[in-house]
């Protein structure tokens, strides 16, 4: 068994605190079922569940912290994995930067849990993988993809008191379709709260038509440009940017965030006045747990309010050290836009480019968040508001807080994954204006 209701996990974490002799202990326990199904080559390759669950216990003896984790629950094996915690704890150094556990919280329960979601079965993935592949098979179309789904709970408890239990669920579909010469590719994500409203023989229609339209690429010369991110185009970029809104590298002079002499941008303007970030985890279609890796109850949180930084993220630690108030770390991550679709910027647009995609994307400089990468799977010219012919994919150069600050329009947010984060995040389509891209790609 894997998943645990609140009382049985509540039971077993109890003998943990219990167990242990040292001065705080810290327990959590996690399980979950997850699903899954890969097809490539308009077959089906694998599929399976994976059902683990896992305990996690972190003690400490003044400032020397030890942690041990078991996947095993009888009397025996909770004995065994807290006396190795308390082991490794007497082995450890002092962490200078040592914080004493939090005491009792109240959280209030966000909906991260979907019916849909955890009923999800072998059939339906197996619908799914069909209404993906059926339409490509005999079309000159070959698809790719990969749906995971997960139905799980997390439990902690502290020697303070504190208690919190939530079940969650997941879900994550991405495809990619080519056409059968290689030349032309399309793709189409979505990353869902509910099941329920995922259709497979729809969003397949989205990668189908961007294959077939993408394969007559022309070249393009490098340079800057209008461009319409795609939400997935845009959170890779944005998500590598919030990495950098540690208070203490700003404070150190280690972020784009640091300020000349010491201190950080808390409160300048550092963006376009159209950029507003928030964090929300009762977020009604991008919900996440009500408290953080330390037990902090999570708030909604505004991290940037009309282009101004209005919260940086402060540890317990760093938090103590500077005279601030410590809050919990963000587990989503969510934009305001308008109400248009990329279709209709597109109609808006007197000449750009439209990027389906963002991939490979890596850091050139941290005092400026450059950013390197690729676009890929349908990049299109768009002239007089229309799509007027597919181009060959760039390698672009181009900082999220300078793409922040040329922005055109915004239309309407959608849930993406972030690609280089854990954050749930809803991020509109961009029209941005003086997009870098630096020189051409072969790649489809």
């Amino acid at each position: 068994m894997s998943i645990f209701t609140e009382q049985e996990a509540k039971a077993i974490l109890d003998k943990v605190i219990a167990l242990s002799k040292a001065d705080e202990c810290t327990a959590t326990l996690a399980g979950s079922v997850n699903g899954n199904i890969r097809f490539a080559l308009n077959n089906v390759s694998t599929s399976g569940i994976v059902s683990n669950a896992q305990l996690a216990v972190e003690v400490s003896f003044g400032k020397r912290v030890g942690t041990a984790s078991i996947n095993e629950f009888d009397d025996a094996a909770l004995e065994r994995v807290v006396r190795r915690a308390e082991d490794l704890a007497r082995l450890a150094p002092e962490n200078p930067e040592f914080m004493p556990i939090i005491g009792k919280q109240e959280y209030r329960a966000t909906p991260t849990f979907s019916e849909s979601t955890a009923a999800i079965t072998p059939e339906f993935r197996a619908q799914v993988a069909a209404d993906s592949i059926t339409p490509c098979r005999g079309n000159g179309l070959i698809a790719a993809g990969f749906l995971e789904d997960g139905n799980g709970f997390y439990a902690m408890a502290n020697s303070k008191g504190n208690f919190g239990y939530q079940k969650s669920t997941s879900f994550d579909y991405t495809c990619t379709v080519r056409t059968e010469d290689g030349r032309g590719s399309g793709w189409v994500g979505r990353n869902l709260k509910d099941a329920s409203d995922f259709k497979a023989d729809q969003d397949i229609e989205i990668a189908k038509r961007k294959a077939i339209e993408s394969a007559e690429a022309k070249a393009l010369e490098p340079g800057k440009y209008t461009v319409i991110l795609e939400p997935a185009a845009a959170a890779g970029l944005i998500s590598f940017m919030m990495n950098f809104f540690d208070a203490r590298s700003a404070d150190e002079g280690r972020s784009f965030l640091s300020k000349k002499g010491g201190g950080n941008k808390l409160g300048e303007q550092v963006y376009d006045s159209k950029v507003n970030l928030f964090a929300d985890p009762w977020h009604p279609e991008a919900p996440v747990l009500p408290w953080d890796g330390e037990g902090m109850p999570r708030e909604r949180v505004t991290i940037i309010e009309d282009g101004k930084i209005a919260n940086l993220d402060y540890t317990r630690y760093w938090a103590q050290k500077q005279g601030k108030t410590a809050k919990a770390s963000a587990g989503n991550l969510l934009m305001s836009g308008g109400t248009k679709s990329i279709a209709e910027l597109v109609r808006g647009t007197e000449k750009g480019i439209l990027v389906t995609r963002t991939w490979y994307i890596r850091m050139v400089d941290p005092q400026t968040v450059l950013l390197t990468g690729l676009t890929r799977d349908g990049t299109f010219y768009i002239e007089n508001g229309q799509i007027k012919h597919p181009v060959k994919n760039f390698r672009f150069n181009e900082s999220p807080v300078i793409m922040l600050n040329n922005i055109d329009e915004l239309g309407k947010p959608v849930r993406v994954a972030g690609d280089e984060s854990s954050f749930v995040m809803m991020i509109p389509p961009m029209k941005l204006r003086d997009f870098t891209f630096t020189s051409l790609s072969d790649a489809v």
